[in-house]
């Protein structure tokens, strides 16, 4: 049997900026994706904690240590600047594996830097 498991988490980040003319994705800051284990675009679920919106999409590496957290495209609809936002990726595993898995969990401040 496999199991789908949190593979890793950015934990309540800022959005920064919103572009709805974009081809579309998640920019999200290069030293966050890092931190995260996260790839350019790898899909993503997007928790917006202030509006209870749930969406998914891919990311893509922003400037490191700027702190981006844009929305692009049909994203852009479903949250606005200041918003705070759970990132997550997912993986599947075999029972041994889930077994002593431990996600990577980023937490990061008000200005979306790693705390």
């Amino acid at each position: 049997m496999k199991r789908f498991l949190l593979r890793c988490k950015i934990h309540n980040a800022r959005v920064t900026e919103k572009r709805l003319v974009y081809e579309g994705s998640l920019t999200v800051d290069s030293l966050l994706m890092e931190a995260a284990g996260l790839v350019p675009y790898e899909m993503v679920k997007v928790y917006n904690v202030a509006n209870g919106e749930r969406f998914d999409t891919y990311v893509i590496p922003g400037e490191a240590g700027k702190g981006d957290i844009c929305l692009n495209g049909a994203a852009a609809r479903k949250g606005e600047i200041g918003d705070m936002v759970i990132i997550v990726s997912y993986g599947i595993s075999t029972e041994e594996e889930a077994r002593g898995h431990e996600p990577k969990l980023v937490f990061v401040d008000e200005k979306n830097r790693i705390k």
